[in-house]
């Protein structure tokens, strides 16, 4: 009896405090998802020679890169589960499917960061691997580079149903401005565009400024804005200024 009550208080914390840990969480994928800019710098996707010599020539800073998304991983494990917990008085069951949508994104992207250690580990210099001519070497770490990238991609589709569940929800909320709400939908929309079009089109990687416009700038704009919300205005939301859960 006595364990099942610590489980519970551990567990059912408090409106306040998953905003908090939300926006906490939300804080620390901000700053460590700067790693992305950073390997999107090591990488020339059309040149496997030059990608290859950049990863060597900067080994230390991709095994950083590689440790940085994972902390970005675990942020989003908590993240969900404290979204979960936040909007759960909206609607308990579409809370809970939009918190699996991320954590299986979690998922995906873990796997693909494996690639990414993979191709450390070709261009990683090691006795066994002098069996292969260095072009080989090159253009196999180039293929793994290209798995992480096509699992992110699959990944980003999980990602945006996630996003679009937390902005209807947010939007149904009487707790939370439905603005926000308002720009997490716009902003999985752009997450879902950028997605089916890198496989439906194999030019689309080579549109940066497409990317920046359907999915960097809204998605900025709209969870940040909902990351200072949750930890400026998320601490004074009480259990009173909820809505009974949907049944």
């Amino acid at each position: 009896m006595n364990t099942n009550k610590k489980t519970v208080s551990i567990v059912d914390i408090s409106l306040p405090k998953a905003a908090l840990v939300a926006g906490l969480g939300y804080l620390v994928i901000f700053i460590f998802g700067a790693f992305f800019g950073v390997l999107e710098n090591l990488i020339v996707w059309g040149d496997a020679a030059t990608t290859a010599k950049n990863i060597m020539a900067s080994e230390l800073l991709f095994h950083t890169v590689i440790a940085g998304l994972l902390i970005v991983i675990v942020a989003d494990v908590v993240v969900a589960w404290a979204l979960y917990v936040f909007l759960k008085p909206v609607s308990k069951n579409l809370s809970l499917l939009t918190a699996w949508f991320r954590l299986v994104f979690g998922t995906i992207f873990g796997i693909a960061l494996l690639s990414l250690l993979s191709a450390s580990q070709l261009l990683s210099g090691s006795d066994y691997l002098t069996v292969f001519e260095s072009n080989q070497l090159y253009a196999q770490a180039m293929i793994f580079l290209k798995t992480y990238q096509y699992g992110l991609n699959i990944g980003y589709v999980f990602f945006g149903l996630h996003i679009l569940g937390l902005g209807y929800l947010i939007f149904k909320s009487d707790y939370v401005p439905s603005i926000l709400g308002v720009l997490l939908i716009i902003t999985s929309v752009g997450y879902l565009i950028d997605s089916f079009a890198s496989f439906l089109s194999s030019n689309y990687a080579n549109n940066e400024t497409l990317f920046i416009i359907f999915v960097a700038v809204p998605a900025i704009i709209s969870e940040l804005s909902l990351t200072l919300w949750l930890l400026i205005k998320g601490r004074k939301v009480g259990q009173r200024d909820t809505p009974a859960p949907a049944a």
